[in-house]
């Protein structure tokens, strides 16, 4: 078995000011220094530009939580793929469970967005995952396989060489219900096993993260699941201490 770094990765969502987001960025920089685990942050679009020189000579990555599957045009309050160019962003977010339940977004327009960011030379954190009367129905590895088919219908199972996937539970995130690891687990190798149908090395070497509510007393117990490859990290990430704990966490 490939032997796959873990990855955290922070999604602040809508949450943060700059008196708020800088003394955090300075803890966890100094909190992760020395970690073979890799960390990125994705902040609020408008702090971007401000993550960008915070980050500067630090080991942390930087990612967007959005991105238009548009280049350009009349499409007010979108960013595209060569807008966050400019900066140092290296991931990018897409298909949350917010995205596709809050703003409609379908497993098609997700795989556009997928394409976009590997055509912009970045790496997408492809977020996948059933809502609680799909799993209530055992219909989970049936919406995860339409989700995950979509995107390499339309990118090829090639664009998973440069992609992460995060599995978030959505029917765990903030509810209060909590997969166990044994659950996590088993849908993890589910996604690994559907992208071995199409190339057993590709699906060996990518990066299948956890989003279900990991918190700082759970990470370790879930990051020692073979197929789980770290955490997509929401409310634990805005207080230092909690995602630094995340951080450090081992197989």
């Amino acid at each position: 078995m490939t032997e796959r770094q873990i990855l955290v990765a922070a999604n602040w969502k809508m949450n943060g000011t700059l008196e708020a987001i800088r003394p955090l960025v300075d803890a966890i920089i100094r909190g992760v220094q020395g970690i073979s685990n890799e960390v990125a942050i994705c902040p609020p679009s408008v702090y971007i530009s401000e993550l960008t020189t915070l980050l500067n000579g630090s080991e942390i990555r930087l990612g967007a939580q959005n991105v238009s599957h548009l280049e350009k045009g009349a499409f007010t309050g979108e960013i595209s793929i060569s807008m966050l160019s400019d900066f140092a962003c290296q991931y990018v977010i897409v298909g949350h469970s917010e995205r596709r339940a809050l703003y409609a977004e379908t497993d098609v327009l997700v795989a556009e967005k997928f394409k976009a960011v590997q055509s912009g030379g970045m790496t997408s954190i492809l977020c996948v995952g059933e809502l609680l009367e799909e799993r209530e129905s055992n219909d989970t590895e049936k919406v995860i396989a339409r989700q995950i088919d979509a995107v390499i219908e339309k990118a090829g199972i090639e664009a998973f060489k440069n992609a992460v996937i995060a599995y978030e539970p959505v029917w765990a995130i903030g509810t209060g219900k909590t997969a166990t690891p044994e659950q996590a687990q088993e849908v993890h190798e589910f996604i690994r096993l559907r992208l071995a149908r199409h190339d057993n090395q590709t699906a060996d070497n990518v990066r299948i993260l956890y989003g279900g509510s990991v918190k700082a007393d759970n990470a370790e117990q879930l990051f020692k699941m073979a197929d789980i490859d770290g955490g997509l990290i929401g409310g634990a990430s805005l207080v230092a201490e909690d995602f630094l704990t995340i951080c450090k966490a081992m197989r």
